[in-house]
């Protein structure tokens, strides 16, 4: 009895020294105890996510890839795995697991060594959030203080929900949402056991035991984790059987990107770091919903793809990638696993994957494409086009045989083409394209590409790319002209200028291009056939500071507008986003609006934190755009627009003439939407540097440019390919507007322009329509060929009828004049 009372009294004193040491570390480290109330109102650093708006997601940007899920939506599978692998007992204790802290002190005892942490979820959740990962024994006393406090905060259900969503998984993945996604991609619902039991085996060590960089070491991870759950009564002898003989199936996925728009992202992205800073706009959770519809993007980012390889073929094929091996040098083939390796290594940019020639017989080849184990067939129709690249001017000989363009050993591109994904022999495109697509009533953005590769380059040339606009500035000119009562009738001399500079001791002679002068004519031809001789003209009778100060309120910087008449044939430089929010003041009635690309703005709990109020083209509105010209102006030069489609004049009669637009006729599937009410304008600088093209319907605007981005390069120009078609290769000698940039406008818009509003072009308020003869713009009693209706601002009508035997001969005082 007097031993069993000593033995209580000191163990009664151990306990009261061990209550009074547990109390003094508590008040020694309770100053460096961080408020885990904060836990009540934990933000997760969730990645921001730029969908289309469809819903389609275009990108994602943070540092740690995480997508937050409820408790409840996580198979009781996974729920089970952990809890088997972690910590049994998480629903019994209390934040500290007494059988566990026993189990690890008699290991440390028997062995001299901690190998076991006796960590419980709860105090891995307080280490994850608050402390450090160090093995030291102030790190653990901290943490498991915090582990008390948490469990008093938080319901067992809630610190379990925190723990899924914040633990490492590597390969950036935090939570057991974003881990899924990375290594199966695949939600928690579609994973099997043994996927599940390998994410639950990946917190003990992420690095060591990852199913990607060391699947043995996860498959063996993977055996224990499904060993504790058939302790644990888990699963059944059957499924543990079937889940650890699984094959290891994990492999590096990105996020769930369905449309590839990184130029667009990247808009995005600018505009919320700009909103938001980095660190928040990063890992705040925000889903930002975009102006694009996803069938829109994708068709914008086809079209140039498309039109640059049409470029590029007729313009010569350069050539192999690199040489693998060759047998004139002596180097050895290399066997099919070694090209798989090789291609492998090889990136993909835009439309073109990377292959390997394997065999080349009289007119095919067999090629090993990246990502196909088995040969392909290359044909002859695929590779024909491939005539030697000399320079931007001139072609090779075309080709006879396919040994006349590739050998084994050679690396290319290829592409899929047509409805059928027919393969063809492709390059990288030399030069670089660009495409804005705007609805003109309130600015909203419907497709925008910078270039053709992001990973070529990042440089968005829809936006950043300040290139001088060619003809693409006469619309603004015209507008101009228009301003000061001039009207679509005015007749204006289309005769070469020939002007001495005193100064500069040389003259300057503008031309039209091509080189041809049709004396009088009417704006409205003149505009539609792009006549440069004639804006010139036009800017001399304006002013060139009247016209100058008239381009500015169509938003170009003012001091970037050169004060001088070469502006009338384009040397004013604007972007692509410039010119077509120009052009909308033409689609919209005369109002200037502020094109956005962020339609609204949700936090992680899927409330609206912003939502766009864009400026609309209407007076009566709550938030109307400004008006910069007056409907009927802008109606006019719309209708001058429209003629450089369609043309004008009798084609039975031998008086017909096509605009510079006319391919345009020739796309149907724009034809069939809007009927005739689409407008267009071409745009080639002099040295055939820039080439654009800007149109639009009442419900969509675009914008097209193509162009080197060295700015000392011309795009040159082609001759026909006697092995193809016409129908082939529908384009051939100099590049320009018409031939450059037009076709990738029409590749996009026969895709886009069913997806918006195309309505007849509204004749507005005080604009009248007379007939007038088209040789004189008078008043016409005529009413054959010779003669049309046309629209004037009511007041600025003419007055005169056209004699009979139409003498003009008073019309011009000289060369130079107008009247």
């Amino acid at each position: 009895m007097r031993f069993l009372k000593r033995f209580a009294w000191i163990a009664a004193i151990l306990g009261v020294l061990g209550i009074l040491a547990v109390g003094g570390l508590y008040l020694y480290v309770k100053p460096e105890l961080p408020s885990v109330e904060t836990l009540r109102e934990v933000k997760l650093q969730t990645p921001m996510q730029v969908f289309t708006k469809d819903g389609q997601m275009i990108s994602q940007f943070g540092e740690k890839r995480r997508i937050p899920v409820k408790l409840e939506d996580v198979p009781q599978t996974m729920v089970d795995a952990f809890l088997a692998t972690e910590d049994s007992r998480f629903y019994q204790h209390f934040g500290v697991d007494p059988i566990g802290v026993a189990r690890a002190f008699g290991v440390l005892v028997t062995t001299g060594e901690v190998k076991e942490g006796a960590s419980t979820i709860t105090m891995q959740l307080a280490r994850n959030f608050f402390l450090s990962f160090d093995r030291a024994w102030m790190r653990k006393i901290k943490e498991t203080f915090i582990a008390l406090h948490i469990e008093q905060l938080l319901t067992k259900d809630e610190i379990l929900e925190l723990y899924l969503n914040k633990i490492a998984f590597g390969h950036r993945a935090y939570g057991v949402g974003a881990a899924a996604q990375v290594y199966y991609g695949k939600s928690l619902s579609e994973l099997t056991l043994a996927q599940m039991a390998t994410i639950a085996g990946l917190p003990k060590a992420p690095s060591n035991l990852n199913p990607i960089s060391n699947p043995e070491a996860s498959k063996a991870r993977r055996r224990v984790v499904l060993l504790r759950m058939l302790d644990e009564k888990k699963i059944t002898r059957a499924q543990f059987d079937e889940a650890v003989d699984a094959p290891v199936t994990a492999r590096r996925h990105g996020a769930e990107v369905t449309v590839n728009a990184p130029y667009l992202a990247e808009v995005v992205r600018q505009d919320m770091v700009d909103r938001f800073g980095e660190e928040e706009a990063y890992n705040g959770g925000y889903n930002v919903y975009t102006s694009v519809r996803s069938d829109v993007q994708l068709a914008a980012q086809q079209a140039i793809w498309d039109n640059l390889h049409g470029y590029d073929e007729r313009h010569g094929y350069r050539g192999p990638v690199s040489v693998l091996w060759s047998t004139e040098e002596g180097k050895p083939a290399l066997n099919q696993s070694e090209i798989i390796k090789y291609l492998d290594r090889v990136e993909r940019f835009g439309a073109v994957t990377p292959a390997v020639v394997v065999k080349v017989e009289e007119q095919s080849a067999q090629i090993m494409i990246k990502g196909d184990e088995q040969l392909t067939t290359l044909g002859w129709d695929a590779m024909k086009w491939a005539r030697p690249y000399l320079n931007e001017e001139r072609q090779g000989e075309p080709p006879e045989l396919a040994s006349d363009i590739m050998q084994p050993g050679h690396v290319i591109y290829v592409r899929t083409v047509g409805e059928d994904n027919r393969l063809r022999l492709a390059q990288i495109p030399e030069p670089s394209s660009a495409i804005v697509s705007l609805q003109p009533q309130d600015g909203a953005v419907a497709a925008v590409v910078g270039g053709y590769s992001f990973n070529l380059s990042q440089y968005n040339r829809a936006l950043q790319a300040a290139r001088q606009v060619g003809s693409n500035i006469k619309p603004l000119i015209y507008s101009a002209a228009f301003e000061q009562g001039f009207t679509l009738a005015t007749l204006v001399n289309d005769a070469p200028i020939n002007q001495w500079n005193p100064g500069a001791g040389i003259a300057w002679r503008p031309k039209n291009s091509p080189d041809v002068y049709e004396g009088p004519i009417r704006l409205r031809k003149a505009l539609a056939k792009s006549k440069n001789v004639v804006s010139v003209r036009l800017i001399r009778e304006v002013g060139v500071k009247t016209t100058a100060d008239h381009i500015a309120k169509f938003g170009i910087p003012r001091d970037s507008i050169p004060e001088n008449e070469s502006i009338s044939l384009g040397s004013l430089s604007m972007t692509p986003m410039e010119v077509a929010r120009a052009y909308a003041t033409f689609a919209n009635g005369g109002y200037l609006i502020e094109p956005y690309v962020i339609e609204r703005i949700e936090n992680g709990d899927g409330e609206v934190v912003y939502e766009a109020e864009p400026q609309v083209a209407c007076e009566t509105c709550d938030n109307p755009a400004p008006r910069i010209i007056s409907e009927q102006n802008a109606f006019l030069v719309t209708q001058a627009m429209n003629s450089a489609v369609w043309g004008g004049g009798s084609w039975a009669h031998k008086t017909g003439w096509n605009g510079t637009s006319w391919r345009i006729q020739r796309a149907k599937p724009i034809v069939n939407v809007t009927g005739r009410a689409i407008t267009g304008k071409t745009g080639t600088t002099n040295d055939v540097k820039d080439t654009w093209f800007s149109g639009f319907t009442t419900g969509l605007v675009t914008t097209t440019w193509v162009g080197f981005d060295d700015v000392s390069r011309a795009l040159g120009s082609t001759t026909m390919n006697p092995l193809l078609s016409s129908k082939e290769q529908p384009i051939s000698g100099g590049e320009a507007g018409a031939k450059t940039a037009l076709p990738g406008w029409i590749l996009y818009m026969e895709k886009a322009v069913g997806q918006f509003p195309a309505e007849d072009f509204t004749i507005p308020p005080n604009v009248v329509s007379v007939r007038i003869d088209m040789e004189t713009g008078k008043l016409s009693h005529r009413n054959d060929y010779t003669s049309r209706f046309e629209y004037f601002i009511s007041g600025t009508e003419p007055n005169e009828y056209a004699q009979d035997e139409r003498d003009n001969k008073d019309i011009f005082n000289n060369e130079d004049g107008l009247f």
